[in-house]
């Protein structure tokens, strides 16, 4: 028949005319958008490590400048936060450059006939904490830092000890 019948109930979700519907795609897991690779990253976004540099000269000169309480913290945090993502950037790329190089060590080693060796994680962390303190030794930063650690130690281990009111 040309025409539907009416005994016929409607469907309760029906579909009167189908729509096409608008795909999202999310560019950081979709293939279409390429591979991501922190190096080539760095080098065509390297502009914003200037306008950064900028932006936080200015801040710095707003906060001089600024009389209001409410304000001036605002900026403070503003700045701390700057300069906590300058410092996360950092140690990412010494990270990054940390392993390259290891990887052109293994790259020689593997060119002379020798068999590739790669590290585990817990050594990488080992060398990593190995380099943070002659880093600290050398700033001389050390003695105030194995403190700090100490007294941290200090109070997570008298957390787990039993109080005095239960015994």
């Amino acid at each position: 028949p040309l025409e539907m019948s009416a005994k016929k109930p409607v469907p309760f979700l029906r579909q009167v005319v189908p729509v096409r519907r608008k795909v999202q795609r999310d560019p950081r897991f979709d293939d279409l958008s390429g591979e991501y690779k922190p190096e080539i990253f760095m080098k065509t976004y390297s502009f914003l490590d200037s306008i950064k540099k900028q932006e936080k000269e200015m801040v710095q000169k707003q906060l001089k400048k600024c009389r209001n309480m409410e304000q001036k913290e605002k900026l403070q945090r503003l700045l701390n936060r700057m300069a906590q993502q300058e410092q996360a950037q950092k140690k990412q790329q010494k990270l990054r450059e940390r392993e390259l190089s290891l990887k052109r060590q293994q790259r020689e080693l593997a060119k002379q006939g020798k068999k590739p060796f790669f590290l585990k994680k817990s050594e990488k962390r080992k060398l990593e904490l190995a380099e943070k303190y002659a880093e600290l030794k050398r700033s001389g930063k050390l003695e105030s830092f194995l403190n700090k650690k100490r007294k941290r130690n200090a109070i997570k281990d008298k957390r787990h000890l039993p109080s005095q009111k239960n015994l």
